[in-house]
Parts: C-alpha cells; sequence; structure tokens
C-alpha cells in the first residue's frame, strides 16, 4: 500500500526517516530547504553506508521562489596517478571494481554541500554548520541501528568487497553483515564530521582532513593526491531543459544521463497515450528508453569533453523524427553499452518560500570501492570504475576527467504554479524511474504517493543483473505482460511487490496559490517525508 502523504508548508523525504527528521529540524529551527538539505546529506552518509558517503559525489538543483533553477556539479575527476598505462602495466582489462585501485576519483560530495551552502546564506539561510552536521555527528558517535536495508541487500563480489582494508572494522560484526537493528558506531567518521563543523567543509580538501585523506590514500596505493584534492572544487551547470505539455522539466546535464531521462519523457508525451497501466503505457515507456539511452551512451561524456550541445537531443524536431520510429507494435532491439550499476540516495526538499531542492548523492556500487580510510573513517566511491581502458572509447580514463555518472535530479515546474522536486536512485533506472512516477502524476492523474507506489518495470542492467530484460515487480496486469512478450520483448518477473533493485524515489510538489506541498518517499526504502 502507497504510504500517506505529508501535508505541510514545508517538507522534505528522504529513504532513511533519520535523514528525513535531520532536514525537518533544520526547517523547524528557521533553516531554508538548502541547510535542510545539507542536514540531510550529512546523515544520510552516516545511517545509510551501503548507498552512500561523504567519500562520494552528488549533484543539486536548486529552484528559487523567483523560479531560477541552478545545477551544481559535485563530481570528482580522476587522480593525477589515474592513467592508462598505469592500470595497463598492472595487468589489468579494466579498472578493479573493489579496493584501492578503484579508488580513481576524487569525492565531490562535500564541496557541493560548501557550494550550496554559499547560495543557502545568498538567499537568506543563516544556521551555522555545526547546527547542520548535528545530527550526522551524534549518529556516527552514538551509534545507529543497521537498517532493514542495508541488511537484506547483498552486493556485488561479496567476498572481495569484504576483504578491502578497514570494511570489515567498520561494517561487519564478527566477520559478518550486521544484522538489522544492530547498533553500528563510526567513531573515526564522527570526529570527521566535527572537525569539519568547525573548520570548515574546504577542510576536506584544503587542510587537516585533506592531509589525513591523502596520507590513508597514499598507503594504500590509490591514484588520488594531495593535489588531487586541493585543486578540486565543485561549479555550477546550466540545467537542461525540456519544454512538455503543461510543464518545463529540469534535469542535470553531462557528465550525467539527465539527458536520456528528458528524452525518455519528451518520446512518450509524443506517443499521446491516453490511458495508464495499459500496454502500450509499458511499451511506449521501453521503446523511449532504448532510443534515449542510444543517445546516452554514444554522447554523454565529461561536460568539457562533449561533443556539441546536449540541448540539440531535446530539439522538438529531433524528438518528432524519434518519436516516429517507435513501432507502437513491436519490440525494437536497441543493446545498451554501459553497465548499469549504482548504488545512491534522492533526497528532496522544499520549505515554507517554494524553494526548493533535489539532490542525489552516491558512492556507486555498494560501499562503493569497499576502502575504509582509517584516519578518518570515510569509505570511498569506486564511481571511476566507470572509465574505460581503452584510449578510443567514450570515457577513457585520463587524470582530470570526469567520470560518467548515472546521478540526476529532477524538477519541474508546472504552468499552474505548481514545482515538483522529484529521483530515484537505480543506476540505469534512474532516468526510467523518473519517467514512470512523473508521467503517472502529470499525464495520468495519480497522487503523489500512488505515482511512486505503483508498480514499476526496468529495461536493462541494474545492480548486477547482466540481462537486457524487462525486468517488472509484481502487482502488474498479467494480460499486459502476456501481451508484451507477444511484442517481443523478454519479460524477467522479479517474484516480489516492492524490490529494491526497482528503485527508491520520492516526490515533492507545491502547489501555487495555499503554498501547500504534497511529500511522499518510497515504500521500498526506509524512509518518508516529514513536514512542518
Amino acid at each position: 500500500m502507497p504510504d500517506t502523504p505529508v501535508y505541510a508548508s514545508a517538507a522534505v523525504a528522504a529513504p532513511h526517516h533519520l535523514a528525513a527528521k535531520a532536514g525537518q529540524s533544520i526547517l523547524a529551527q528557521g533553516g531554508n530547504a538548502i541547510e535542510a538539505m545539507a542536514a540531510m546529506a550529512a546523515t544520510i552518509a552516516v545511517v545509510y553506508p551501503h548507498m552512500n558517503g561523504i567519500g562520494g559525489d552528488g549533484f543539486w538543483l536548486v529552484r528559487e521562489p523567483g523560479g531560477r533553477v541552478r545545477g551544481i556539479e559535485a563530481c570528482g575527476p580522476a587522480g593525477s596517478l589515474a592513467t592508462i598505462p598505469r592500470y595497463r602495466e598492472m595487468g589489468h582489462e579494466i579498472i578493479p571494481s573493489r579496493g584501492p585501485d578503484a579508488a580513481v576519483t576524487v569525492a565531490g560530495a562535500i564541496g557541493g554541500w560548501r557550494l550550496a551552502l554559499d547560495l543557502a546564506t545568498a538567499l537568506g539561510g543563516r544556521l551555522p554548520l555545526p547546527a547542520l552536521l548535528a545530527d550526522a555527528i551524534r549518529h556516527a558517535r552514538d551509534g545507529v541501528e543497521v537498517s532493514p536495508s542495508e541488511a537484506r541487500y547483498v552486493p556485488k563480489e561479496l567476498d572481495t568487497l569484504h576483504d578491502q582494508p578497514g570494511f570489515a572494522d567498520a561494517f561487519l560484526d564478527a566477520g559478518k553483515p550486521c544484522a538489522a537493528g544492530v547498533l553500528r558506531r563510526l567513531p573515526a567518521l564522527a570526529a570527521t564530521l566535527d572537525q569539519l563543523a568547525h573548520a570548515g567543509l574546504d577542510d576536506f580538501y584544503q587542510g587537516d582532513i585533506a592531509r589525513e585523506i591523502a596520507a590513508d590514500l597514499d598507503r594504500l596505493g590509490a591514484p588520488v593526491t594531495r593535489a588531487d584534492l586541493k585543486s578540486y572544487a565543485a561549479r555550477e551547470r546550466a540545467p537542461l531543459i525540456l519544454r512538455r505539455r503543461d510543464a518545463v522539466l529540469y534535469n542535470f546535464p553531462p557528465p550525467t544521463q539527465g539527458l536520456a531521462a528528458l528524452i525518455i519523457l519528451g518520446l512518450f508525451d509524443r506517443l499521446k497515450i491516453d490511458r495508464a497501466e495499459t500496454t502500450a503505457h509499458y511499451h511506449g515507456l521501453i521503446e523511449a528508453t532504448k532510443r534515449a539511452f542510444a543517445v546516452r551512451d554514444r554522447f554523454v561524456t565529461d561536460f568539457d569533453r562533449l561533443d556539441g550541445d546536449p540541448s540539440r537531443f531535446l530539439d522538438a524536431g529531433f524528438l518528432d523524427r524519434e518519436a516516429a520510429r517507435i513501432d507502437m507494435g513491436r519490440a525494437a532491439s536497441v543493446p545498451l553499452r554501459n553497465p548499469g550499476e549504482g548504488d545512491t540516495v534522492w533526497m528532496g526538499a522544499i520549505d515554507h518560500n517554494g524553494l526548493a531542492v533535489s539532490y542525489i548523492q552516491s558512492i556507486y556500487w555498494e560501499y562503493g570501492s569497499g576502502v575504509v580510510l582509517p584516519r578518518t573513517g570515510i569509505h570511498w566511491q569506486n564511481r571511476g570504475t566507470s572509465f574505460s581502458l581503452d584510449p578510443k572509447a567514450v570515457n577513457p580514463l585520463e587524470p582530470g576527467r570526469r567520470p560518467f555518472h548515472t546521478l540526476i535530479p529532477a524538477l519541474a515546474a508546472f504552468d499552474d504554479g505548481r514545482v515538483m522536486s522529484y529521483g530515484s536512485m537505480g543506476g540505469d533506472g534512474q532516468p526510467q524511474f523518473q519517467a514512470q512516477i512523473f508521467s503517472r502524476y502529470a499525464d495520468y492523474g495519480m497522487g503523489v504517493a500512488d505515482a511512486v507506489d505503483a508498480p514499476r518495470l526496468l529495461y536493462g542492467r541494474t545492480w548486477g543483473a547482466e540481462s537486457l530484460s524487462v525486468k517488472v515487480e509484481d502487482r502488474f496486469d498479467p494480460a499486459c505482460i502476456a501481451a508484451l512478450r507477444s511484442m517481443g520483448h523478454e519479460i524477467e518477473e522479479l517474484g516480489g511487490a516492492y524490490i529494491d533493485s526497482l528503485g527508491h524515489a520520492g516526490m515533492l510538489v507545491r502547489h501555487s496559490g495555499n503554498g501547500r506541498i504534497e511529500a511522499t518517499h518510497d515504500p521500498r526504502s526506509d524512509g518518508g517525508a516529514e513536514g512542518l
């Protein structure tokens, strides 16, 4: 059953209830939506470590009350020692998935917090950093119960993960995964967060924390150096924009797959499918996804190395031509080239002034590289494993280059004044899940909770599933499944009503006039929505 949505004048949504509570607390103290999100980002890094951490990256979309939308790119580039010859000389055909050699890139998330909080201050935010990080510090120091999501999760390459430096001490119980409800303390991470609270977030890249991070990475043989940390800064990016029906949609530009998310919705709009939860509805989403991913896989790379303007793929003429190529009676075969693994958190916040935030934070695979730095307690991402060791690839490894990202926050502004913050975790699934929940709400009139609760499908790979089948939860009409199979779709029934690998999504909608906000988060996660 769908969760009951929150109705409030200010609200947050997150995949762990403690992160949502942290955001609510900041709103109650007079903080704005950006300040609330910073508190949530810090807290979720402690309480949901299999999905994210401060050793990872993040992307922000922020809509100011006046309508301006800003993007913050907080993804770290490959380290100065991360070269193709280095990995080839070590005998690697691909970048390792775990261990110090998987810790390829600088962690950008903290830099994004800093840039976002500068914007929060410009918009009237006044809460001090110690107040924003207080809940995260307390949970890391005093301990927090291991979540059901983490306990039921079986990571890829489990034995390799468990063998990584520092992993067992931080995340295992007598050498085994922790059961749900076990109290976990992370004292080194608590000390790091406390240092950041009092020394400032720049300390992560230029101060004492940076020195400790660099020393540990060097000792372990990772390719990220002190100089790489010192030179890093998050950047503001203009979002990608799609005009669709009665709304303007915003998503993140490369190196993320936000382009694919907007192409899917642009193509689906043109198919003029008038009824939800039908064979045509599902087929249209799947076929739009195939065409969007074909563009993504040949085009999306580091923003500074793009072959042209990505907005050309959102041009009405391009979308018209692509939609016309979709056969509504038959499944097309368009193979994907990029792996779709990725474990992530999406969170949203809208305050009483209408400032709206959509934010996503990740360490890529579950627990990232698996490496936990002993001096700081930070577990480092493995986002750089998305690089190729083929210099002719779309995303080849080279120092200073940003990797391809599945991470995509989303916003929408409707002509009637409604503002939506929405998104999901889930690798290749993220643009698909965004399209499913958005279209159910905007095109077919579902409420926010029903749109997020409704059964989902996924075309392609995610979380280690290597097949290119269409994966479906229970609760789909069996007749629709049979019809999709008859059209040539390979359907894989996952055997559950609420499957983690089909995303932890959330949605907040602020209505014009009375300023009422409807907010919900996924029943597939351990979170929810909170409001004032």
